[in-house]
């Protein structure tokens, strides 16, 4: 039987996404954010919902820009980091020793180290209450050789990303491959 727990911000897995940003001056920022994910496919999109309060937020408005960045499981040290530092007190790259690369499609920074990047372009911003929802259209994928297949499709596993779950605060590495989706339910 299942119980009631109320309505609350709770869905697992979450995913665990550095958000790449440039300040008003064109300094790199990254922030790690769980509020996201894939929001159409035609034309692609991604949103991402960040609070007001945040460095990062003030240069999503400025910039129309972003980039994500998903870590793979030797960097959560990092990402963790990015999630609980702030911008405004310094350069997370420099702190936790990793790269900012320009986008090359849109005007925010990548993490060179992380395998996968998603170059978006903001075209719809929403206020939702406590967070601000931005949608981004997906310009370009750039994606290390090492997490392409032999046809230059995206293998999960090399991207050895890790999700979130809210309800414990733990982040988890993702199991096994347990089937084709589209075909495991004929």
């Amino acid at each position: 039987m299942k119980r009631s727990m109320g309505a609350r911000a709770l869905v697992v897995p979450t995913p665990v996404y550095v958000v790449g940003t440039y300040d008003a001056e064109g300094v790199p920022n990254v922030m790690t954010v769980a509020w996201g994910g894939i929001c159409c496919s035609k034309p692609p999109c991604l949103a991402i919902s960040v609070r007001a309060a945040t460095y990062t937020h003030g240069n999503l408005m400025a910039r129309r820009a972003f980039t994500v960045n998903v870590p793979g499981r030797r960097h959560v040290r990092e990402a963790d980091y990015f999630g609980i530092a702030s911008g405004r007190d310094g350069s997370k790259f420099t702190s936790a020793g990793l790269t900012p690369v320009p986008a090359g499609t849109v005007d925010a920074p990548a993490v060179a180290e992380f395998p996968l990047s998603l170059e978006c372009r903001v075209v719809n911003v929403a206020e939702l209450g406590l967070h601000t929802q931005f949608v981004g259209e997906i310009i370009d994928v750039q994606a290390d050789d090492s997490v392409l297949d032999a046809q230059g499709r995206l293998d999960a596993a090399a991207v050895d990303p890790f999700v979130y779950a809210p309800e414990d605060g733990h982040y988890y590495a993702l199991g096994e491959r347990l089937g084709k989706a589209f075909t495991l339910g004929r």
